[in-house]
């Protein structure tokens, strides 16, 4: 066994400070550990906590209910669609900022705290114009999140799987809403502004479980962090500006941020406009469309939990790419065979297949990109891809009031298609090296208290 000197000197070759001796856990050794969604302890509860954040913001993007209340055209609709692009850009340009100076403690109050805001005043069904300012809000808290749990999970031991059950826990939400909006509003026959005292409640939980989860990850914590990796990539410092700008960095990113911007409008375009399609271009009923979003995110749910075990086995790149050509095929299945129970089973496994395209998004960054950059790349593609949230299904409606909402499947189609070759377009992905990764799992397992 080395004496303790060789030790102490081993350690400020790698970590740059002398440490203390074997029996010692340094900060820069917790630093380099492989984090897990179970180690250290205290990431079970803020894995959890994060899980619940998207089951909130699944719901949150699934359900809205306004045309018949506002007596809206399609385009004017649209607006509670395109108004969250403020918020989400807003997230995108201070993500790493409020990292930096607040740390996750700050996102935790943050993102929540808007949640609760644009819902209290959805909760009052106030005049429309206000209603498109408070989705804004929405829209930062949906972003703030995106963009950090994301980045935070993404950089844990088998990410593929536990990202596929955090974007899983968003598809629930998604599934619950349009179930729990359709039945207050033909069951029950109550406002639409009904659901959102559910949403209330669900914020409010989220407020409690984020707070209190991440409460020691103050700006301290985040910032000692980001020492540890910028000194363990080559002194590579990470930050929005090198993320766009730099261009070994800014391919991927960019690259990333449109594919998320893609997938994100066609997600949330199909949620959004399935239900009007099925009953006005498929003659369905109020109640059996509405069904059809909810198999539509049963689908994503599914999809993302399934594949998340399947994508790492064939390969985050060609996977996307498989998943993709299945989920064109079943959308033109959906377009042009005029039967509304094909249309609904097409859509459900389209969801299914549409599923692990987030997930193996982030994975893909986090294995292109060196780690310190992982906050501000992951961050900004995640928020401006939530934008897609926003702009995409806007278009659809303003074109709909034109052409009829059949135009949804040839959009969907289309879109799909561009963000598949756009995909192709990222770099080789770098090998795998499963023992080493094997060992790091192992150390961190023991908490490094035994070989150095």
């Amino acid at each position: 066994m080395p004496a303790p000197s060789q030790l102490r000197m081993r350690r400020k070759t790698s970590c740059g400070v002398i440490l203390g001796t074997h029996s010692q856990v340094s900060g820069c050794d917790a630093a380099h550990q492989v984090e897990r969604w179970n180690y250290p302890r205290a990431n079970v509860y803020k894995t959890f906590a994060t899980f619940w954040a998207f089951l909130v913001m699944g719901a949150n993007d699934s359900a809205y209910g306004l045309e018949q209340h506002y007596n809206l055209s399609y385009t004017t609709v649209s607006l509670v669609f395109l108004s969250p692009i403020g918020g989400y850009t807003l997230a995108a340009l201070t993500n790493n900022i409020l990292h930096l100076r607040f740390g996750r403690r700050g996102i935790a109050i943050l993102s929540p705290g808007c949640h609760l805001v644009a819902y209290i005043v959805n909760c009052l069904h106030p005049p429309y114009p206000v209603l498109v300012v408070s989705f804004i809000f929405a829209g930062l808290g949906n972003g703030l999140a995106d963009s950090a749990w994301n980045a935070w999970i993404g950089n844990m031991a088998d990410s593929n799987q536990v990202l596929g059950l955090l974007h899983g826990w968003y598809g629930l939400g998604a599934v619950l809403a349009p179930l729990v909006a359709t039945s207050l509003i033909t069951e029950a026959k109550v406002g639409w502004w009904y659901f959102y005292y559910i949403m209330v409640a669900c914020a409010a939980v989220e407020v409690a479980t984020c707070i209190w989860a991440f409460w020691t990850s103050d700006a301290a914590a985040f910032r000692a962090e980001q020492e540890a990796q910028d000194s363990s990539n080559d002194g590579e410092p990470g930050g929005v500006r090198r993320a766009l700008f730099v261009p070994r960095y800014a391919w991927v990113t960019w690259i990333l941020a449109f594919f998320l911007l893609g997938y994100v409008g066609v997600e949330v375009a199909i949620g959004g406009w399935i239900v009007t399609f099925l009953m006005r271009v498929r003659d369905g009923g109020d109640f059996a469309s509405g069904m059809g979003s909810t198999g539509f995110w049963l689908g994503i749910t599914c999809g993302r939990v399934v594949l998340g075990f399947v994508t790492p086995r064939i390969g985050e790149k060609i996977a996307i790419v498989i998943y993709y050509i299945l989920a064109i095929a079943f959308a033109l299945i959906v377009w042009l065979v005029p039967n509304f129970y094909a249309s609904v089973i097409a859509v459900s496994i389209q969801g299914f297949f549409l599923g692990p395209m987030f997930p193996g998004a982030v994975v893909v960054a986090t294995r292109l990109l060196p780690r310190s950059m992982h906050v501000s790349a992951i961050g900004f593609a995640a928020a401006f891809g939530a934008s897609g949230a926003a702009v995409l299904p806007f278009a659809v409606g303003a074109v709909a009031q034109a052409k009829g909402v059949e135009v949804l499947q040839p959009f969907v189609v289309g879109l799909s298609a561009g963000i598949t070759l756009l995909w192709c377009a990222l770099p080789r992905m770098p090998k795998r090296v499963p023992e080493q990764e094997s060992r790091e799992r192992e150390r961190g397992g023991r908490g490094r208290g035994g070989e150095v």
